[in-house]
C-alpha cells in the first residue's frame, strides 16, 4: 500500500461491510470503515448469543434455493464467490474452527461471536483498514471524475465531517434492529440520486393473530413443539410442509417454524389482508390414528382431558384447538379430528420490522451492475442486507451478505482499475 493507492470508503461495519473492507485492502486500497455506532459488527454479535450460525453445511444447489425464485441466481452469483466452504476456511484462516450441528448448520467451535469479530478486527487494523466510529453519513455523495472525486458527508461528535473517496461500498444495512445501527434512513438518500428501491418490510418475523384475552394471558411464551406447517397463498404460492417448532407470543406467533414460511404469509397479508397457515399438531400420527382416538368413547371426561389422555395433547395445543375451533367445534369429533392435523390459523398481520431478525426490500439489484455498481452512480457499490433479497434463518443470510461485501469489493477494485 502506497500513497498512490486508491481510498475506497466502505460505509456500514457489519459482516458485508467488513468483508469488503478485508477484500480491498488485500489488494492495496487504502480503506477506510465508517460506522454510525460506538463499535462496528453489533448485530453480528446480537446473532450470536445463543450461538453464531456462520453458514450451513448443505450441497450448494440445495442452498441457493433458500433464496427464492426470483433471486436465487443473483445470489447463486454472488455465493460462487464466497459460498458456505469458503466461509467455513475464512473462518479457520482466523484461528476459528467450525463445526457441523445436527441440524446441518455450522457454528464456531465454542459457539461464539465475539472471538471471530476480534481476531477479524485484528487482521483487519494490521492490514491497514482504518475504522472511524460514530460517523453516521448524512446522504452526502458528491463528486465528478477525477482521484477522490467522491465526498460523503458525516455528522460526528465532533460536527459535520467531509471525507473524499475514489470509490465507496455502501453496506447500510437493512431496516431490522435500528438501535443497533440499520435504521433504513439511507432509502431517501440513495433514491434521490437515482437508484431504485423497494420499501424495507420485515422478514424472518413473527405474526400477529389477534387472541383472546384468556389464551394471550394465559399462554403468551409457551412453545408449539414437534408440529408441522405448510401454507398456500392466493395466487398458488405454496410453503411445503415443514416440521419443527414455534411459539405463542402476547400477540401472534413466532418461531423458527413461522419464520421459515415468514415470507409467503407477509407478502399473502399485504395482497389479501390476511394469511392462512396450517398446523399438523400430531405430524407424527397419521390421520386414521388420530380419528380413531379422538372417537374413542371418553366417558365423563372432558374434551381436555381425553385429548390428553388419548393423543397426548398438551395444554397450549389443546388451547389453540379450542382457540380456533371453538366449543361446537371442540365437540364435533370429525372436525375436531380433522383439525388436529390441518388446524387452520389465519395470521393479520406481520409484526414490526424493528422486530425482525432482517428484513426484505431496500436496492434493487436490478438498479446495480454485476459487480454491484449503482448504475445512477459510477463509484458506489452496494452490499449485504440493503439490497433487496432475503433469505431464511439458518446461516443463508450471514453467508451470502458476506459473500455481497466480496463482490462489490472486487467490483469497486475493477473499476478503480479503469474500468470507469
Amino acid at each position: 500500500m502506497n500513497s498512490k493507492s486508491p481510498v475506497v470508503a466502505v460505509v456500514g461495519g457489519g459482516p458485508a461491510g467488513l468483508m469488503a473492507a478485508e477484500t480491498l485492502a488485500a489488494a492495496g486500497a487504502r480503506v477506510h470503515v465508517y460506522d454510525a455506532m460506538a463499535s462496528v459488527g453489533r448485530k453480528f454479535l446480537l446473532a450470536g448469543r445463543g450461538g453464531l450460525n456462520l453458514t450451513h453445511s448443505e450441497p450448494t444447489e440445495a442452498f441457493v434455493e433458500r433464496f427464492g425464485e426470483t433471486r436465487r441466481a443473483q445470489v447463486g452469483r454472488w455465493l460462487s464467490v464466497m459460498g458456505p466452504g469458503a466461509l467455513r476456511e475464512w473462518a479457520e484462516g482466523l484461528g476459528i474452527g467450525t463445526f457441523v450441528g445436527t441440524s446441518g448448520r455450522v457454528f464456531p467451535a465454542d459457539m461464539k461471536a465475539a472471538p471471530l469479530l476480534r481476531a477479524w478486527l485484528h487482521r483487519l487494523r494490521a492490514s491497514g483498514v482504518q475504522f472511524h466510529m460514530r460517523h453516521r453519513w448524512q446522504g452526502g455523495l458528491d463528486g465528478g471524475a477525477g482521484a477522490g472525486a467522491l465526498a460523503l458527508t458525516f455528522d460526528t461528535p465532533s460536527g459535520e465531517a467531509v471525507q473524499s473517496a475514489d470509490a465507496v461500498v455502501l453496506a447500510l444495512g437493512g431496516g431490522s434492529w435500528a438501535r443497533l445501527g440499520s435504521d433504513g434512513a439511507w432509502q431517501p438518500w440513495l433514491r434521490d440520486r437515482g437508484v431504485e428501491t423497494v420499501p424495507l418490510v420485515p422478514a424472518n418475523c413473527g405474526f400477529d393473530v389477534g387472541w383472546t384475552p384468556f389464551f394471550a394471558e394465559r399462554f403468551a411464551g409457551q412453545p408449539f413443539k414437534s408440529v408441522a406447517i405448510e401454507a398456500t397463498d392466493s395466487r398458488g404460492r405454496h410453503f411445503a410442509r415443514k416440521k419443527g417448532e414455534f411459539v405463542a407470543t402476547a400477540t401472534g406467533v413466532e418461531g423458527s417454524l413461522i419464520y421459515a414460511a415468514s415470507a409467503l404469509l407477509r407478502d399473502e397479508i399485504a395482497a389479501a389482508g390476511s394469511a392462512v397457515v396450517n398446523i399438523d399438531l400430531l405430524p407424527d400420527r397419521s390421520p386414521a390414528q388420530v380419528r380413531e382416538q379422538v372417537l374413542h368413547p371418553r366417558g365423563a371426561r372432558s374434551v381436555s382431558s381425553h385429548l390428553q389422555s388419548r393423543l397426548g395433547l398438551d395444554g397450549v395445543k389443546r388451547a389453540l384447538l379450542n382457540e380456533v375451533l371453538g366449543r361446537d367445534g371442540m365437540h364435533d369429533v370429525e372436525k375436531l379430528a380433522s383439525a388436529i392435523k390441518s388446524l387452520p390459523l389465519r395470521v393479520v398481520a406481520a409484526r414490526p420490522i424493528d422486530e425482525a431478525i432482517s428484513s426484505a426490500g431496500g436496492v434493487r439489484l436490478e438498479a446495480l451492475d454485476e459487480g454491484l455498481m449503482a448504475h445512477a452512480l459510477p463509484g458506489v457499490f452496494c452490499a449485504g442486507e440493503m439490497l433487496d433479497w432475503e433469505a431464511p434463518t439458518g446461516g443463508y443470510l450471514l453467508t451470502a451478505s458476506m459473500a455481497s461485501g466480496v463482490v462489490a469489493a472486487r467490483g469497486a477494485l475493477d473499476w478503480l482499475k479503469g474500468g470507469r
